[in-house]
């Protein structure tokens, strides 16, 4: 059996893989907002918030004498460059793109959650706080995407009412 200082390590690797992931996701997303400053300009924030939270993973596991998963990263990696590709080919792909968003935030929120308990039940103060530190800013992110769904739901369908007119003129 597995214990609980292994598990979190694992939980732990799967967690900066999915902030691997997160980081080419996001970037590859952002290059295609140009219509969408506000939301553009949030997401490179977060790109940059990812990257920190990455690397905050990376100490604890260090510190921990682990380290991350290569193979977990690539294939993390791998995953979000092919979300971003079929993005290309949707006439939608802003929306496509906030509800990606949107759901990956929560699924960080929730790993975040896990991890801090479990840093906890093996009394790994550091982690804790470090993981910690990567919940807010998601809880943010999640936060303001959901703010803003209306109002970029609202730009997408204005903008495309927009250009369907003007394509029949």
């Amino acid at each position: 059996m597995t214990d609980s200082k292994e598990r979190l390590t694992q939980w732990l690797r799967d967690a900066h893989a999915m902030e691997e992931q997160a980081e080419t996701m996001l970037s590859g997303q952002i290059e295609r907002l140009e219509n969408y400053p506000e939301l553009r300009d949030r997401m490179t924030l977060h790109l940059e918030e990812t990257r920190q939270q990455a690397k905050r993973l990376e100490q604890c596991l260090d510190r921990m004498g682990e380290g991350s998963s290569t193979l977990k990263d690539a294939g993390g990696k791998l995953i979000a460059m092919g979300q971003s590709i079929s993005g290309l080919f949707a006439g939608d792909e802003v929306m496509k793109g906030s509800l990606a968003s949107y759901t990956f935030e929560h699924m960080e929120i929730a790993s975040y959650k896990m991890l801090i308990a479990a840093a906890g039940e093996v009394g790994d103060s550091e982690t804790q706080s470090a993981c910690k530190a990567n919940l807010r800013e998601e809880e943010a992110m999640a936060e303001w995407l959901e703010s803003k769904l209306g109002t970029v739901t609202s730009e997408f369908l204005r903008r495309e009412e927009r250009d369907s007119d003007a394509a029949k003129r």
